[in-house]
């Protein structure tokens, strides 16, 4: 090499066009995120496809040749212009480019289509014999679909940016009566497709509905006028989100309903299961006064309902709702569980809803469990003057099934995550109570159910000192009474029809939590409000209740890239000291900005095709 000249490196061209490409991917990563609901599955299967031929590097003649021939035929399938020897054609020729190609381009993008025809075997069918998409198919206003109550989110945050507070909180209720508890702890599901994502981030509707329940609180709003008295009778058992939506809908109809609430207070879970820090009480009771001023609404609450007290309501009422949700909490199956010291964390957040407010100064609290209940603990604990806060999830933290920001806070406030941790066993002292949670080190192994499933791996066992344990791995519904009146469960929840109508019977139905196993607050809601209109329908009423809210016109759109404003917090040193809201609102200034950036897709793009908006449904 002596004496031999160096030759010259430069960057290759290939770099700078990947490097450039990476910048268009990040476009086509937005555009996925926000896929329009409603499509037709054919069609998204055959996107994907295409996207997987254009990856082939083509040296392998099963992926190369395979993959364009299998979009060929599905092609063909979502034009409507095939047959069974087609789609036999397809699923044959999938199963030779999974089995033959040479690396994952090819067999994950041939798998896709096989697992394609197992799924929408309805859709394949449709296209096929119909000549059709099945009925339902076609896009829809992303938010408002993607919201389970439905709620008209344009429409509200065009009525928050003209300042008409009133106007977004009776918007709200059109659809979901809870728009204050709605606003603290939804888990916004209405974001997942914003068609925002396509320029630059999905719009902040829990901010923007806070800002407009900030400024006009639900219960200084007017509900709907309600409909004419029916003199028919709805009971409704559990006054929690569920139970309290269908008592609105319902009153609003001219029904009068009964609440009956095993509890002191109404509010179920809203107040029995989250934190005041993160909604507090009194904003609760705004909504449920809201609710309660909408027609005739009698609360019975401190009543617990039994088999007989079940047997007689469905005897007495025209129609029963049944949503109990999940109120008890699951234990683990370990030495010690029942140790002193060792508690669940929805008896704790229960007690904690009264005002039985606990006092861990000095203590080492271990939360079990990665969900928002085991956040919600944790961050609790630190307020309760715990010295050390840890939570114990066995699975990874990217596994948690609570929100991201829900964990990122509670590490923000001293909440140490000790994930890959398996409880094993609870040590206790001489008088019983508990000393430590002894854990077995866990790997993630193969995917099941969706989810990397935890295995236990050849590591010595980790022991984590506790004062005191908290359970948070799920909740149970509470069953039996209503079992031993004559309903019938699976797997502990009530089951029921696509009406809700309880299995065996014609006059009771169930919702929320107690038919779904345990869920969100927004998924109760939803529930509530099917179950009001089909309680009416059963009935023999169809009410058709108007809105008569004047939305403002859309603007043109906006399509400068903009940053999405954000929820603020107070500091975490301040706000781990007291029960007090974490969240500030937003300013007015920042508001007109968030909903600046609404595309409006109620009015423009697939909301022309929706024919009459702003109407009940």
């Amino acid at each position: 090499m002596d004496g031999e000249p160096l030759a010259k490196l430069s960057i290759a061209p290939r770099s700078r066009d990947d490097a450039r490409i990476d910048a268009r991917l990040d476009q086509f990563a937005r555009r996925v995120e926000a896929t329009p609901p409603g499509m037709c599955p054919l069609a998204v299967q055959l996107s994907m496809l295409r996207t997987s031929g254009a990856q082939t590097c083509g040296k392998c003649v099963p992926c190369r040749d395979g993959i364009p021939q299998m979009a060929a035929l599905l092609e063909r399938i979502v034009a409507c212009d095939a047959d069974e020897a087609v789609l036999e054609q397809l699923r044959l020729l999938a199963e030779m480019v999974r089995d033959t190609s040479d690396c994952a381009i090819g067999y994950e993008a041939a798998n896709g289509v096989l697992d394609g025809l197992e799924a929408y075997a309805d859709e394949y069918a449709s296209h096929l014999e119909a000549r059709t998409c099945q009925a339902g198919i076609g896009q829809t206003v992303p938010c408002e679909t993607r919201c389970p109550a439905h709620v008209d989110v344009p429409a509200y945050i065009a009525l928050t940016a003209a300042g008409d507070y009133a106007g977004a909180v009776n918007m709200v209720r059109k659809d979901n009566p809870f728009p204050t508890a709605c606003a603290f702890v939804c888990e916004h599901p209405c974001e997942e497709r914003c068609r925002r994502t396509l320029i630059d981030a999905p719009l902040n509707i829990r901010g923007i509905k806070k800002f407009a329940v900030d400024q006009m609180p639900a219960d200084q709003v007017a509900p709907p006028v309600h409909s004419v008295d029916t003199a028919r009778t709805v009971a409704v058992i559990g006054g929690g989100p569920s139970g309290l939506t269908c008592a609105y809908f319902a009153a609003l109809m001219g029904h009068r309903v009964t609440v009956f609430e095993e509890r002191a207070q109404l509010g179920g879970m809203l107040r029995y299961g989250i934190p005041a820090y993160r909604f507090p009480r009194e904003r609760l009771d705004e909504d449920i006064r809201g609710i309660l001023n909408a027609g005739t609404i009698t609360a019975r609450c401190g009543e617990p309902v039994g088999a007989h007290e079940m047997a007689e309501i469905a005897d007495t009422y025209h129609a029963v709702y049944v949503a109990v949700g999940a109120q008890t909490g699951k234990t683990l199956r370990i030495e010690g569980a029942d140790a002193e010291g060792v508690m669940s964390a929805v008896d704790l957040l229960g007690a904690i809803g009264d005002g039985a407010y606990p006092d861990f100064t000095g203590k080492r609290v271990v939360v079990v469990g990665g969900g928002n209940v085991a956040m919600d603990c944790a961050r609790t604990s630190v307020r309760a003057g715990a010295d050390e806060v840890s939570v114990v999830y066995r699975r990874r933290k990217d596994d948690m099934t609570a929100l991201a920001a829900e964990v990122e806070s509670a590490i923000a406030e001293g909440v140490e995550m000790i994930v890959l941790e398996a409880p094993e066993r609870i040590e206790v002292d001489e008088r019983g109570h508990c000393t430590a949670l002894v854990t077995r080190p866990q790997m993630i192994g193969p995917v099941r159910g969706g989810r990397p499933a935890p295995v236990a791996a050849d590591k010595p066992e980790r022991r984590i000192e506790a004062d005191l344990i908290l359970i948070a791995v799920g909740q149970n519904v509470v069953s039996g009474p209503f079992e031993e009146f004559g309903m019938r469960t699976t797997w502990g929840c009530f089951n029921a029809d696509e009406h809700l109508t309880a299995e065996g019977f014609d006059n009771v139905f169930v919702g929320g939590d107690c038919q779904t196993g345990p869920s969100t607050v927004i998924r109760a809601i939803g529930a509530g409000k099917v179950a009001a209109r089909n309680i009416d329908e059963f009935l023999g009423y169809h009410h058709k209740l108007p809105c008569d809210i004047a939305v403002p016109a859309p603007l043109p759109n906006d399509r400068t890239p903009k940053g999405r404003v954000e929820i603020v917090e107070r500091p975490a040193r301040e706000r781990r000291n007291d029960y007090g809201s974490v969240e500030t609102s937003m300013s007015r200034e920042e508001v007109v900005q968030e909903c600046g950036r609404c595309l409006r897709c109620d009015h423009f793009g697939c909301g022309v095709l929706e024919g009459g908006r702003h109407q009940y449904a």
